[in-house]
């Protein structure tokens, strides 16, 4: 498989001003851009010959619904799309039958097929709201992966040997730690390697847990006559602690398909220091945009003002505008102590039920000891009472039953 891009990359062009602004805009907010000038080349390359680059982002299904963590690079890459170049939403329906080893010091159970088609089903509509869908060729990698065969996963197993794929960190420490690591774990880089190979990728994204399979990517590109690759790495954003990356698993993420209200609160509750990652991040604001504010903060404005600047930025892109402006009249509101119009109805059966019991079962919390922890914190509230007696049994009766500021519901307790 050989490419045009081989036969002219030896050529030079020459570096515009719209070049050089175009990689401003690849480097903001990424964490590495690997190679720099073979990049900036690339840039120069499209706008001399008005050829398109072709940048692909790889994404396994492995769950249904995508948080704003993950549209860190879906970010860039409709930045990148509103140049004019050729984005490709690849989904890994082969490589997720793999699972992808990255970061795990585990072996990650494959998903089945019926898993990974339930999954591709909805997340391209979510990746949707932040890409254009009209320009973005969507891709999955069974198409070539499939037709490789016995034979073909044997000859490109070839290309790549056993000591550069434990130069990878985390085959590293299991290897050392005695910690098995299964054959067809070595695969999956490979195969994402191909996919670049498959679509002669010109630059390809991922977060920074994935620089090693983009690497393989580039390897395999110059092994099959291509030219190779650039490779760029996004931040993983922290979740809403400011501590550990979104995750679901670590309850600190915000689902882009959140009700607006739960969006925006969520939003509201990071730190001051944390929301300008989050603008740095996710916002579509320019760069000049975002010093502006500091300095205004710097000059004494509330940093409250500038978050609800970004609340409404981020739930106007996944909603509306008129929803975004909803949810700040329902956040001020439940600031000064009104209930939501919109919450929940739960019925229950036990009374008396401890307080624990009834926060699990209303699904305010997800355990009891969860439900107890808000107890011990002042954050529970009925009728707008504070619970504190982690003992309390409530009597039948129907209730507005409260777990922070922004979970509610109206139990009707049997």
């Amino acid at each position: 498989m050989t490419s045009e891009h081989a036969l002219t990359s030896e050529k030079k062009y020459p570096v515009t001003d719209a070049a050089r602004a175009a990689l401003a805009v690849a480097k903001r907010g990424c964490d590495e851009l690997l190679v720099e000038e073979e990049f900036l080349q690339k840039l120069a390359r499209s706008e001399a010959t008005g050829k398109p680059l072709r940048i692909k982002l790889g994404l396994d299904p492995t769950a249904p619904d995508i948080h704003i963590g993950h549209t860190v690079v879906l970010n860039k890459m409709r930045q990148l799309q509103d140049l004019g170049h050729t984005v490709i939403f690849l989904i890994g329906d082969f490589t997720s039958l793999i699972g992808d080893p990255s970061g795990r010091n585990s072996t990650r159970p494959p998903l089945t097929r019926e898993q990974i088609e339930t999954n591709a089903k909805t997340y391209f509509e979510q990746a949707a709201l932040v890409l254009d869908r009209e320009k973005t060729e969507i891709r999955y990698n069974s198409e070539w992966s499939m037709k490789l065969g016995a034979d073909g996963m044997i000859k490109l197993a070839s290309r790549y040997t056993m000591a550069r794929m434990l130069e990878r960190e985390d085959f590293t420490k299991r290897f050392q730690g005695g910690v098995p690591i299964a054959i067809h774990e070595f695969l999956y880089p490979l195969m994402q390697g191909y996919d670049s190979v498959a679509l002669e990728s010109d630059l390809e994204l991922g977060g920074t847990d994935q620089k090693f399979n983009l690497l393989v990517g580039r390897e395999l590109q110059k092994q099959y006559g291509q030219e190779p690759q650039c490779i760029l790495t996004m931040p993983l954003l922290e979740g809403l602690d400011g501590v550990e990356k979104m995750s679901k698993s670590k309850n600190n993420y915000i689902g882009i398909s959140e009700k607006p209200s739960d969006m925006f609160g969520k939003l509201m509750s990071i730190s001051d220091t944390l929301m300008w990652r989050y603008y740095e991040l996710l916002s579509f604001r320019t760069l000049e945009e975002i010093a502006q504010l500091r300095r205004e903060v710097d000059g004494g404005r509330n940093p409250r003002d500038i978050k609800v600047l970004l609340a409404q930025e981020i739930v106007a892109r996944f909603h509306s505008q008129a929803a975004a402006e909803r949810a700040l009249e329902e956040f001020n509101a439940r600031a000064k102590g009104a209930v939501p119009d919109d919450i929940p109805e739960v019925s229950l059966d036990g009374a008396p039920l401890g307080i624990a019991q009834l926060l699990k079962q209303a699904a305010l919390v997800p355990s009891t000891s969860e439900a107890n922890r808000n107890i011990e914190q002042g954050g529970v509230r009925i009728d707008g009472e504070v619970v504190s007696d982690k003992g309390a049994k409530i009597d039948a009766g129907t209730y507005v039953v409260q777990v922070g500021k922004r979970r509610f519901a109206r139990v009707t307790l049997a």
